[in-house]
C-alpha cells in the first residue's frame, strides 16, 4: 500500500497528470482540462492536500475546496479525489478518502461534499464505504462536452460537531 503525505509542490506534475487521465476518462468533472497549479493549491484547504507516493511516484491525490466564502459555511467542503488508473482498483481512493476525512476534522470541516456523475459506479461505492450517504441529485446541472449531466450527492458529517 502506497503512503498517504501531505502534498508537495514538486509532485504537481504527477497530480496534474492523474487529474488529465480523469478527465479523459468523462466521467470524473465537467472540467475539460486541469486546474492550473496555482488554483489548486491556492483555493484548496491546504492542510487537506494529500498525495498517495509509492516510491517516487504519486498514484492518487485527494484535497477539500472550500465551498462558499460566506461563515455559515466555514465548516463545509467539497472533496476531489483521483487515483491513477494503473493503480485503481488497489485500495488507494479508500486510503486517501480515509485520510482527508481525519485531516478535514483537524481544520474543523464537519461536512464533506461530493457530486459524483451517476454513472460512476467506482466513486459512488468508494464515498458510500467511508460513510458517505447519498442525500439527492441535480438533474441536467451542467453540460459535459455538450451534453446535459445529472449529478448524485453525497455528503459526510462528522462524528462530533462543535456549536459554538
Amino acid at each position: 500500500m502506497p503512503t498517504i503525505r501531505a502534498y508537495a509542490e514538486a509532485d504537481w506534475p504527477q497530480v496534474e497528470r492523474i487529474m488529465q487521465d480523469g478527465i479523459n476518462t468523462g466521467q470524473a468533472t465537467f472540467d475539460t482540462k486541469p486546474k492550473a497549479k496555482h488554483v489548486w493549491e491556492g483555493e484548496s484547504i491546504a492542510e487537506t492536500q494529500l498525495v498517495a507516493v509509492e516510491g517516487n511516484k504519486v498514484c492518487g491525490w485527494v484535497l477539500l475546496w472550500p465551498t462558499s466564502n460566506r461563515c455559515a459555511y466555514a465548516g463545509v467542503a467539497e472533496v476531489s479525489i483521483y487515483v491513477a488508473a494503473e493503480t485503481a482498483g488497489r485500495g488507494i481512493g479508500k486510503a486517501l478518502l480515509r485520510a482527508v476525512i481525519v485531516a478535514s476534522e483537524e481544520v474543523g470541516i464537519w461536512s464533506i461534499q461530493s457530486g459524483i456523475f451517476k454513472e460512476n459506479e467506482g466513486s459512488i461505492a468508494l464515498h458510500l464505504s467511508c460513510g458517505f450517504r447519498y442525500i439527492g441529485y441535480r438533474e441536467r446541472i451542467g453540460k459535459h462536452n455538450g451534453v446535459w449531466r445529472d449529478t448524485q450527492q453525497y455528503e459526510r458529517r462528522s462524528e462530533i460537531i462543535s456549536i459554538d
